[in-house]
C-alpha cells in the first residue's frame, strides 16, 4: 500500500520532470526527494525513473506505478469524502422510484435546491408500474417510492403518507367503434375490444392490472405516455388519468365514454422504510409532503402528443 507521501512524490516527479522542480513543488530539499525516489525503487526492486536524459522521465514500470498511484489517490480522496459524508448523516446515494402515473417534472425542479445542500449524495430515479412500486421498496431496490397504489403492504418498518387521489376516465379514439355508442358502456361491450395496459414492473409478485376483464385482449405497452398514444391511435381502449389527458379530451383526440361501472379513484402513496431516515431521504420526504407539490405530482402536466 502506497502512503500519501509516496503518491504525492510520484505525481510530483511525473509532472515536474526533474527532482529539483519536484522538490520545490513539495517544499522539500532535492536530496530528500532523490533519496525518497531511490527508496521507492528499492521497495519495488525496479527501475522507476530514467535518469539518463536532461529531463527525468518514467520507465514503463514507473509509468505503470504512476498511473496506478493516480488511480489509488483518486480512490482515496473519494473514500475520504464518502466517510465524511456518511459521518455527517448523509447517504452515499438515494434511490427514488416513481410509479408510472407520477409526473417527473415537479421532482426535476427540486434537484437544484437539493444540490445547494452540497451533500454529494447521488440521486438515482427510476420508474415502476403497479406492483413493481411496492416491490422495489420491499426488495431494497428503492429508498423512497412515490405514487404507489393500493393499500400499503405489511412491511417491517414501513412508513407512508398519502399523496392524493387520482381520477380516471375511460377514453377511446374518435374513430374507435365504441366512440359511436350513445349509452353508458357495459362490461360486455368493453370486453369485445382490445384494452391497452402499461406492463406491470413487478419481478416476483403476480402482475397486477386495473380495468381489465378476464378474457379481454390486451396490448401491453412500456409507459403511460405510450398507452395514451396507443389509445389516440385507436389501437385499444382503457382507463387514463383525467388530468393527464385533459388537453387531448378538449381537442377531441380522445373521447370520454361513461361506463355502467365507473372506476374508483386511486389513492397514491409516498413510502419509505425506517423511523429515522438519513438526511437526504428526510429532505425529500419533507419536500414531498408539501400540499402544493403533492397536488402537482398527482395531477401532472397534461400530455400533448
Amino acid at each position: 500500500m502506497l502512503s500519501r507521501e509516496e503518491l504525492d512524490l510520484i505525481e510530483a516527479i511525473r509532472s515536474a520532470g526533474s527532482l529539483s522542480r519536484a522538490a520545490a513543488r513539495l517544499g522539500k530539499a532535492p536530496s530528500t526527494i532523490s533519496h525518497a525516489a531511490r527508496q521507492l525503487e528499492a521497495r519495488f526492486d525496479a527501475l522507476l525513473f530514467d535518469r539518463r536524459r536532461y529531463r527525468l522521465t518514467l520507465t514503463p514500470a514507473g509509468q505503470l506505478l504512476a498511473d496506478e498511484a493516480a488511480r489509488i489517490g483518486a480512490d482515496a480522496e473519494r473514500l475520504e469524502r464518502r466517510v465524511r459524508q456518511v459521518a455527517g448523516g448523509w447517504e452515499e446515494q438515494l434511490r427514488i422510484h416513481l410509479d408510472e402515473v407520477i409526473d417527473f417534472a415537479p421532482l426535476r425542479e427540486l434537484i437544484p435546491a437539493f444540490d445547494r445542500l452540497a451533500s454529494n449524495v447521488a440521486l438515482r430515479f427510476a420508474h415502476e408500474v403497479l406492483g413493481g412500486t411496492w416491490e422495489a421498496l420491499a426488495d431494497g431496490r428503492a429508498d423512497l417510492v412515490i405514487g404507489a397504489t393500493n393499500e400499503p403492504p405489511a412491511l417491517s418498518g414501513l412508513q407512508w403518507r398519502e399523496l392524493g387521489v387520482m381520477d380516471w376516465v375511460f377514453a377511446v379514439a374518435p374513430k374507435h367503434p365504441l366512440a359511436k355508442v350513445k349509452t353508458a358502456l357495459t362490461r360486455d361491450q368493453r370486453l369485445a375490444h382490445r384494452a391497452v395496459a402499461v406492463s406491470d414492473s413487478a419481478r416476483a409478485a403476480a402482475s397486477r392490472s386495473y380495468g381489465l376483464q378476464a378474457g379481454q385482449p390486451v396490448l401491453a405497452v412500456p409507459s403511460m405516455r405510450e398507452k395514451v398514444a396507443a389509445q389516440c391511435a385507436g389501437l385499444g381502449v382503457g382507463w387514463l388519468p383525467r388530468q393527464r389527458i385533459a388537453r387531448l379530451l378538449e381537442d377531441g383526440r380522445l373521447i370520454e365514454k361513461p361506463t355502467e361501472d365507473p372506476r374508483e379513484p386511486n389513492t397514491l402513496y409516498l413510502a419509505w422504510i425506517g423511523n429515522r431516515p438519513r438526511r437526504a431521504l428526510s429532505w425529500w420526504i419533507e419536500q414531498l409532503s408539501l400540499p402544493a407539490l403533492c397536488k402537482r405530482l398527482v395531477q401532472g402536466v397534461p400530455l400533448m402528443l
